[in-house]
């Protein structure tokens, strides 16, 4: 069953989007992403609060996860959310792996 981690990212004077940045151009996303078991990575927005960023991580299971947690990039994403004084909210959210029903294809557009 695939994990998908929701990491909402606060802080004040633009800090999370400078961090989510710093991530992307310092090419530790992109060390992420390569990571076996790696299925997203991806930074977004919310249009209501500019001093927040959304991650959406999402892994193949528990086992991915804690690879990434023991991987030498962990001390570079900690040192980076300490440089911007960030708060984290986080969800965690394990796939039932069941298809969308056809109830449910009524109302998504492909």
């Amino acid at each position: 069953m695939a994990v998908t981690i929701n990491i909402y990212y606060t802080g004040e004077k633009g800090n999370p989007l400078k961090f989510a940045e710093e991530m992307i151009s310092g090419g530790i996303v992109d060390k992420i992403r390569a990571q076996a078991g790696n299925l997203r990575y991806e930074y977004f927005l919310p249009f209501d609060n500019k001093d927040t960023v959304l991650l959406i991580d999402r892994w193949v299971n528990q086992e991915a996860i804690d690879k990434h947690h023991a991987s030498p990039m962990m001390e570079e994403i900690i040192k980076l959310r300490e440089k911007y004084e960030l708060h984290m909210k986080v969800e965690r959210y394990i796939s039932d792996d069941l298809s969308i029903t056809e109830n449910d294809r009524n109302f998504i557009k492909d």
